[in-house]
């Protein structure tokens, strides 16, 4: 167990979780709109390393896209430093499309209130075209737990104020800023404690020396397949097609609107031509069609996330307000 050396309180926290001069073949037969792009490799900056599910997602859009454009689409793993070390790259990279960037929703939607002083601006650097995939989180315990429904969870806590815990592996994660959240709409108070990594905390889990941890089908699933943990509630406004058997939290006794998300987003440059951006987007979008998506999404436990841009951007913008207000309440700092 490797816990961060913060307070207490802070400990406990949040658990609360993808140039243009090219001379078009035929190009007398083209329409005057026709976009001359892409007209050299493409490059897909990824802050994940290499091997997870937002990387494989991502190599199987620069797959397709190197098929549809004829030109080479790489992905380049950035991991590490919070995701700065992959933001800097792309900022000092191309400012013409042929380079993007994966961000996640810890990055654009709750980096801002973690951070007094970021080394991005999410508004100024970033034009976030679409989301790439979500997911959303279970509500795990071993097998042998008591607990038998969220009510039963939210029963223990309020009966033992800050003795019941939960894990995350890190603070500021969807996991931790989810449980916070819990906290916050139940009026509990639990403990957070951080392990160095997922396969850790969902162990501790499962033999009960954390009492749940919030956990999604691809971090928490290989456990809950081996018969070591059980599945309680799915954070997420209705069941899922995958597990029909698994309750909501509204369900099981939980807040009504209590859901917990995890996604990623493509984002490029700002100030391209609206015809680039609408090119890239569009064609992003025809990359993530297909039986071979549909088979990639379902082994990690995705879903797609069909949205226009103003929808996606009024849904980051609650996203923030709605980590914000978390992460003020909790008074909890990474800087």
């Amino acid at each position: 167990m490797n816990q961060l050396n913060t307070p207490s309180r802070i400990r406990r926290a949040l658990a609360l979780g993808l140039g243009l001069s090219v001379t078009l073949g035929a190009s007398a037969q083209q329409p005057a709109t026709a976009v001359a792009f892409p007209s050299k490799p493409v490059r897909i900056i990824t802050p994940f390393p290499v091997g997870g599910g937002p990387d494989g997602v991502a190599r199987l859009v620069a797959d397709k896209l190197s098929k549809a454009w004829g030109q080479s689409v790489v992905v380049e793993n950035r991991p590490g430093g919070n995701g700065f070390i992959a933001i800097d790259a792309f900022k000092r990279g191309a400012k013409d499309g042929h380079d993007l960037i994966v961000l996640d929703n810890v990055h654009l939607a709750a980096y801002p209130s973690l951070f007094k002083k970021l080394p991005y601006d999410s508004a100024k650097d970033f034009d976030t075209l679409l989301p790439l995939f979500r997911t959303f989180f279970f509500f795990t315990v071993g097998t042998n737990s008591p607990y038998k429904s969220v009510a039963d969870v939210i029963a223990d806590a309020k009966a033992r104020p800050g003795k019941l815990n939960y894990g995350s592996w890190s603070v500021g994660n969807p996991v931790h800023l989810g449980s916070e959240l819990l906290e916050s709409m139940t009026g509990t108070q639990m403990e957070h404690v951080i392990f160095k990594e997922t396969t850790q905390l969902y162990t501790a889990v499962s033999t009960g020396d954390i009492d749940f941890a919030l956990g999604s089908a691809a971090t928490a699933g290989p456990l809950y397949r081996a018969g070591k943990l059980r599945l309680l509630a799915l954070a997420a406004p209705k069941r899922s097609a995958e597990f029909p058997d698994v309750p909501t939290v509204a369900e099981s006794g939980g807040p009504k609107d209590f859901a917990v998300t995890g996604w990623n987003a493509i984002a490029v440059p700002p100030g391209l031509p609206a015809a680039v951006t609408d090119k890239i987007k569009r064609d992003i979008e025809q990359a993530l069609t297909g039986p071979d998506v549909a088979e990639k999404f379902k082994t990690f436990g995705y879903e797609p996330f069909p949205t226009t841009r103003p929808q996606f951007a009024q849904f980051v913008k609650e996203e923030s307000q709605r980590f914000g207000d978390v992460i003020r309440k909790a008074n909890v700092s990474l800087d």
